[in-house]
């Protein structure tokens, strides 16, 4: 697949042939990752929450003696004693869960339910997002404010362009998105409603992610910049297809990941036989020689 390497004015400068962009669009392996990428916040109950009450041993479990709960047609379960009359007791139930005030019955414990991904499915999972947002039609989705995604995806730029400084590497970012520009950079904005009282006042829209090389360095207000051993289908791909810029160096790098993952795959690996009498065989021998320059050693003291 030839792809176009635009400079700082929007223009073709080269063309790149790489296989990035060529794995089918598997929405659903996608969707998967993306899910198992989210964080999520551990929680459980205290420790010996419901547990930590007067109630076990209170109560006797033998009949005819006092303090028992025999032939009082109670139920045999731990019991608080909230007040007592000589032999008469108040009883409430306690720590069992069906009591009330009694423990939970399988609270969570703390777990935050990891999601174990194979590598080949991760592997396919990201190939599989570069492609989707190299799709016209799935940008468009992603972005509504835009009534047509014109331009052939993916933008890749060139090594020049993420040497500029802030000021014109903006300027030359809008040569290069045109339209695309005003969802681009992102913007924040205070939520109407009650979610303001609920820890999240603010909004914010995804607006453009751009990747570039691990040894190159870039920071702009507004836009997402990641390096190549950073990135996660869930930058590209969480909610649709995003709006993705690529540096030249960063195509290069993802081509070299991927085809040293293809070349471990295929390496055979040699396993060494081991015969084990063989082994146990020498083990015995050097135990009897050990024995020997000992009993020698003992010989020639005496």
């Amino acid at each position: 697949m030839k792809l176009q390497v635009l400079n700082k004015e929007g223009k073709k400068v080269k063309e790149m042939d790489t296989k990035l962009f060529e794995e089918p669009i598997r929405i659903d392996i996608i969707s998967k990752i993306v899910e198992a990428e989210k964080i999520k916040q551990p929680f459980s109950n205290t420790f010996r929450a419901g547990m930590d009450r007067s109630a076990s041993g209170n109560v006797r479990h033998r009949r005819h003696v006092w303090k028992s709960h025999y032939g009082r047609g109670m139920s045999r379960i731990p019991r608080k004693a909230m007040s007592r009359r000589g032999t008469q007791f108040s009883w409430v139930g306690a720590i069992v869960p069906f009591a009330r005030g009694g423990r939970r019955a399988h609270p969570p414990k703390g777990s935050t339910g990891l999601v174990k991904i194979n590598r080949k499915e991760a592997i396919k999972a990201l190939l599989s997002s570069l492609s989707y947002v190299a799709d016209n039609k799935a940008i468009e989705k992603k972005y509504a404010r835009i009534e047509k995604v014109e331009g052939t995806f993916p933008l890749i730029v060139e090594d020049k362009v993420v040497e500029l400084k802030t000021g014109d590497f903006l300027k030359s970012l809008k040569k290069i998105l045109g339209d695309l520009y005003e969802v681009a950079i992102q913007e924040k904005s205070v939520r109407a409603g009650k979610g303001k009282m609920r820890g999240r006042k603010y909004k914010q829209n995804a607006g453009l992610l751009f990747i570039v090389g691990n040894d190159e360095d870039k920071n702009v207000n507004g836009i997402d910049i990641i390096k190549v051993n950073d990135l996660s289908v869930s930058d590209l791909a969480s909610g649709g297809a995003r709006l993705t810029l690529f540096s030249e160096k960063a195509i290069e790098e993802l081509e070299k990941v991927f085809d040293d993952e293809k070349k471990s795959k295929t390496k055979e690996i040699k396993v060494k036989k081991v015969d084990i009498r063989k082994i146990r065989r020498e083990n015995r021998k050097k135990k009897v020689k050990k024995i020997e320059d000992k009993s020698e050693g003992v010989k020639e003291d005496a």
